[in-house]
């Protein structure tokens, strides 16, 4: 799945730098935001296959940014991956109720983070 595109959206900037190098090194062309209103501006120029959103972000928060890109028809095929380091017990109905296709608790697992991202982007999910 080399090339495929990736937005990473994230507001700590160590996170993004991380995964946005475990990502090309797996040779995905990635972008990243550091809040949501950046994200948007970015998706009106840069079509992802996934999006790895953090859930906590400033403002507007991620499963709202979540809700208004699924609720777009030429977004709706967009993989997205939640992602939250204030995992709570729950959090994964609530990141799944608001579209996300799926739910990752922070810190990245840096050995198995590109796997997961490959598995999403080829459907052998559950």
């Amino acid at each position: 799945m080399a090339g495929e595109p990736i937005l990473v959206v994230d507001d700590n900037p160590v996170n993004l730098k991380l995964m946005r190098v475990l990502l090309t090194g797996e040779g995905y062309e990635v972008r990243t935001a550091s809040d949501a209103e950046e994200a948007l501006g970015i998706l009106e120029r840069f079509t992802p296959r996934l999006i790895v959103m953090d859930i906590e972000l400033p403002g507007m928060d991620g499963l709202e940014l979540t809700r208004r890109l699924k609720a777009d028809p030429s977004m709706r095929s967009t993989i997205i991956l939640g992602i939250t380091a204030y995992a709570m017990k729950g959090d994964d109905e609530r990141v799944l109720a608001a579209g996300c296709d799926g739910y990752l608790a922070k810190p990245v697992d840096t050995r198995t983070f590109p796997a997961l991202v490959a598995q999403y982007l080829s459907g052998r999910t559950s």
